[in-house]
């Protein structure tokens, strides 16, 4: 059953394995999410009152400054994995974020409010927006996730997050709050930080950084992409009613693309900086508006038009199987031989 899930996925992929070529080059400076270097270095960057360090979500810059935060603080986990924390797997969140604030996703689609857009306040985040409701349960979850694992040691405020104008229960603010309302996802990030902390001391005690590199490696990446696909599960149920906001190809393309993650993750796909960039050059560089037919998009790239329409092609089969396509992927994917080829397929999206 395995291999027929494999053959399935790569036919309905295949359109995007004949021309695709890789438009991101890892020496260039907009590697990096936009605003990066302007966002919070450390904890204390942020405001702090009350004896607490207040956080704003809601603000596309400090929302960077929690996965900086982050990425700075488990850098020393990666050290094996090339130079200046490019090797770290956290580095698929701050780019998708910044994928996101880049191509006006994050701006409030209801056109009620100014909130995101240039000519009012661009760094603003609208809990209207779909993919920033959805983006919040992938970085203030894992942030919170990384405070309770102590990645950031022992800290000397409390941390609070600030909530949005509207729609507020939709959210928790507190590691307190978070693991009360979600203890599922607050299990699983902190067992992907806390499964660092054991890697690192692995690392320095048995001196074999290839034991390291080969099986802790995947054994982080399971368990990364085990937090990730929950974050998403529990947020899509609860706030489909924002696709309400979106036109309908780009309510589908989300979707499509939160489908497309299960698949992803199956396969263990390294999130580090280069193989994250890589593979975001064909995700649309705008939102998709009521004009937009696939795969005929003239501003989009054949190879964007192509991705898009494999996206949509197999979450229109994985619905027509009752989801079966995804349990026989996933059950292809249970070895690391299986992910390897399944690894192979999505690495030809960007290189073949």
């Amino acid at each position: 059953f395995g291999t027929h899930a494999l053959l399935i996925v790569t036919l309905t992929l295949i359109p995007t394995t004949t021309t695709a070529q890789s438009e991101n080059d890892a020496t260039r400076e907009d590697v990096y999410p936009p605003l990066w270097d302007r966002a919070p270095e450390s904890l204390l960057d942020f405001p702090v009152k009350d004896n607490k360090i207040v956080i704003n979500p809601w603000n596309y810059q400090e929302r960077l400054g929690m996965y900086k935060n982050m990425l700075n603080s488990s850098a020393k986990y990666f050290t094996a994995f090339g130079s200046q924390n490019f090797g770290n797997i956290l580095w698929g969140l701050p780019l998708q974020h910044g994928w996101q604030f880049r191509t006006g996703r994050l701006a409030d689609p209801s056109s009620v409010t100014s909130c995101g857009y240039e000519d009012g306040d661009l760094l603003c985040i609208s809990v209207r927006s779909w993919w920033s409701c959805m983006n919040y349960y992938l970085a203030v979850i894992p942030f919170l996730g990384a405070v309770e694992a102590g990645l950031f040691g022992q800290l000397q405020y409390e941390i609070e997050i600030l909530p949005p104008e509207e729609q507020r229960a939709d959210f928790c603010y507190s590691v307190a709050d978070c693991r009360s309302r979600n203890p599922k996802l607050m299990d699983e990030w902190k067992a992907y930080f806390e499964v660092n902390n054991f890697t690192l001391f692995f690392f320095i005690f048995s001196g074999s950084p290839a034991t390291f590199s080969s099986f802790k490696m995947d054994d982080a990446l399971g368990l990364m992409w085990k937090a990730h696909v929950s974050s998403i599960a529990y947020a899509l149920p609860k706030f489909q009613d924002s696709l309400k906001y979106l036109s309908d190809p780009e309510a589908n393309f989300g979707e499509d693309w939160a489908n497309a993650v299960d698949f992803i993750a199956a396969t263990h796909f390294s999130t580090d900086l280069q193989t994250t960039n890589e593979f975001q050059s064909f995700l649309p560089q705008r939102m998709l508006t009521e004009g937009d037919v696939l795969p005929s998009i003239s501003d989009f790239s054949p190879q964007q038009n192509r991705v898009l329409l494999s996206l949509r092609a197999l979450h229109k089969v994985n619905q027509l199987t009752g989801g079966l396509l995804l349990k026989l992927w996933q059950k292809a994917m249970s070895t690391e031989a299986g992910r390897k080829l399944g690894r192979k397929l999505i690495e030809d999206l960007a290189s073949s």
